[in-house]
């Protein structure tokens, strides 16, 4: 690995080796509490962060667009959101963009699938699916998002939720609930959770009800790495995905 006090030594790095060793340093470091992997951003990825940004290939985001549509997951990212309830399976986590605008964000919650312990007895509850459903565009050279749905399904947790499966929820999702133009969205009808105590609803609330900020620092055919904001206030969050399909 580089010495990272001397962070000059990345620029005589190619860029599929810089991205390699990112990849080997999140390794195993997805489930560290929010705050340690803060921490790690700072003192370990951030020089790798900044100098994968000064190559990105595709600076323009009028350009990003078609690199981005398909199935991506993340390996790794600071976003607080995602670990709101408990039991996210980080195998089964997903971001998918189409072509007609939509995007969402999936994954499959199965508290205790961690543990030992714990396996036997939760085995035989459901599994919880959640898909956070936004629509994108290019506004101003700059990505404009817009949260305009949460979904939710119990599943059963023995037959693991592949991307082809997010991806054909997300579609019917789309087809039975947006096909039909809207003026405008209104948010707040649109959050319907069930089977969340009242804390957690109001978590994603303040989440759901904010305006998103995005940017790719860096982004290949197979490698983004992503700066996002909820708020002006709130510290950045930085997400690693590969490409999945």
């Amino acid at each position: 690995m580089v010495n990272l006090k001397n962070t000059k030594e990345l620029t005589y790095l190619s860029t599929p080796e810089i991205k390699n060793q990112i990849l080997e340093l999140v390794k195993g470091r997805n489930l560290e509490p929010l705050n340690a992997k803060v921490e790690f951003y700072k003192n370990e990825l951030a020089p790798y962060f900044a100098e994968l940004s000064r190559r990105n290939p595709f600076g323009k985001v009028v350009d990003q667009v078609a690199i981005v549509m398909g199935g991506w997951m993340p390996i790794w990212s600071t976003i607080p959101f995602q670990d709101i309830l408990p039991g996210r399976i980080h195998e089964q986590s997903y971001q998918i963009f189409h072509n007609d605008g939509y995007y969402a964000n999936i994954a499959r919650y199965a508290p205790g699938h961690q543990s030992g312990f714990w396996r036997k007895f939760a085995s035989r509850l459901p599994a919880y699916d959640l898909m956070v459903l936004q629509k994108y565009s290019v506004k101003h050279e700059q990505w404009d998002i817009k949260n305009i749905g949460i979904f939710q399904a119990l599943r059963n947790r023995e037959i693991p939720l592949t991307i082809y499966d997010a991806d054909e929820w997300f579609i019917t999702t789309v087809k039975s609930k947006f096909r039909e133009p809207a003026p405008k969205v209104d948010l707040r009808q649109e959050l319907q959770l069930e089977n969340m105590d009242r804390n957690t609803v109001k978590k994603f609330e303040k989440a759901y009800l904010a305006t998103s900020f995005l940017e790719h620092l860096y982004i290949d055919n197979d490698f983004r790495l992503v700066k996002s904001q909820r708020e002006v206030t709130q510290r950045p969050s930085y997400t690693i995905a590969v490409r999945k399909c």
